[in-house]
């Protein structure tokens, strides 16, 4: 991270640019900075929800909001353009903002009206961003605050920890006997909580703890909660029973997000824990989604157990498969694997699907199945995987 740091900060100097630095924080943090200090744009070395390897750019604009594909790709047609650098005496500096982390964390401080005294919450920061904000952030507002994976090296990033592999924070959560555990990926925008019986909450989940919530202070825009086509069938079925709007994107926050700006909702977010808080925030932001969530909790008095119970879930089964660049272009148009996902969908009827896309970040291709029947959809799910791999894999 130091290293491509250095790069794009070198970069945007050499163009005459100038460079806040405000050190490890979250991805959301950065967001926020942005618009709080009138930078021009915002950027971000991580790996998500990935390990260390992955590490890339990310970039918002000035007003804190990821960029639109086509404007990446307007960015990356320049990179391999020869462009014209200014002199010596127009290059950029370097600042350092060290007032940034204690400006993010008050301004978390301040999205809510709840103290949390009494309560006792594990926090998994993946070894990643949240590392020093989150047991800041949680103390202030009056949590007892136990941490895990909270010793970054650079290279353990969401190594068996965080968002993606919780069952260390669960078994913390059961062992000390506590009322939540929140396990954030390395970049910190998205957040999977635990709940005090040791129950996986997730993003959908997560939704409709807040959408109800908000609905009945009368403060949910619109009516409807903005999901992503993974949302669990289970939550929409609690939306129609709670007579709450549902409107699906392509997987992906920031689809998520153009959808709530262009219509005015407030509130959306994706299974794997990307919440969106619009009144707060212009990205997913695991800590303030920890925030909201506990604030519920206090206000409602009740465990994160029984709130989670008014959403009953849907069986997803989920697999991949491994492909080339090139099988992957092919996953497209080869016609044998177009009809095994009719079939498959044909087979499910109208309680249950079938999605199968390209990863947005991995060499996978992503098979869910969801049904109302366990064992049926996990081997459609193996069905399907397998004609995948014997067409774009040769085997």
């Amino acid at each position: 991270s130091d290293m491509l740091a250095a790069a794009v900060s070198a970069g945007i100097c050499s163009s005459g640019g100038s460079v806040l630095s405000v050190g490890v924080l979250p991805t959301p943090a950065v967001a926020y900075l942005v618009g709080r200090l009138g930078a021009d744009a915002g950027v971000i070395i991580s790996a998500s929800h990935n390990p260390f390897e992955y590490n890339g750019i990310k970039i918002f604009d000035n007003r804190g909001f990821k960029l639109s594909d086509d404007f990446e790709r307007e960015i990356e047609g320049l990179v391999l353009k020869n462009i014209k650098l200014p002199l010596s005496h127009s290059v950029g500096s370097i600042l350092p903002n060290r007032n940034a982390l204690e400006s993010y964390i008050d301004h978390l401080a301040s999205t809510t009206d709840q103290s949390f005294n009494g309560l006792s919450i594990a926090v998994d920061s993946a070894n990643g961003a949240s590392y020093l904000s989150a047991e800041r952030l949680f103390s202030r507002l009056g949590a007892k605050v136990y941490m895990l994976s909270n010793t970054p090296n650079g290279t353990n990033i969401n190594e068996a920890c965080g968002s993606t592999h919780t069952d260390a924070l669960r078994d913390f959560v059961l062992k000390n006997k506590l009322d939540f555990g929140v396990a954030f990926d390395g970049d910190a925008d998205r957040a999977i909580c635990v709940d005090e019986k040791g129950g996986i909450v997730d993003g959908d989940t997560i939704l409709a703890i807040c959408a109800l919530d908000l609905k009945s202070q009368g403060r949910l825009a619109k009516n409807t909660v903005v999901g992503t086509v993974m949302t669990n069938l289970g939550f929409v079925r609690f939306c129609q029973e709670n007579d709450i709007n549902f409107v699906s994107t392509s997987v992906g926050d920031k689809f998520v997000l153009e959808e709530a700006e262009k219509n005015g909702y407030i509130l959306g977010g994706e299974q794997s824990g990307h919440i969106i808080f619009r009144q707060y925030a212009t990205t997913g932001d695991g800590q303030l989604t920890a925030i909201r969530l506990l604030s519920v909790m206090k206000r409602e008095e009740k465990s994160l157990s029984a709130l989670a119970s008014l959403v009953k879930k849907v069986p997803q089964a989920t697999t991949s498969v491994k492909v080339s660049p090139s099988a992957r272009a092919r996953f497209y148009t080869d016609e044998e694997i177009k009809k095994a996902i009719e079939d498959a969908s044909a087979e499910l009827g109208e309680n249950g699907r079938i999605l199968v896309r390209p990863s947005g970040t991995e060499p996978l291709i992503r098979i869910m199945v969801e049904g109302d029947d366990g064992c049926a959809i996990k081997e459609i799910a193996k069905r399907v995987a397998n004609i995948i791999k014997e067409r774009l894999c040769g085997k």
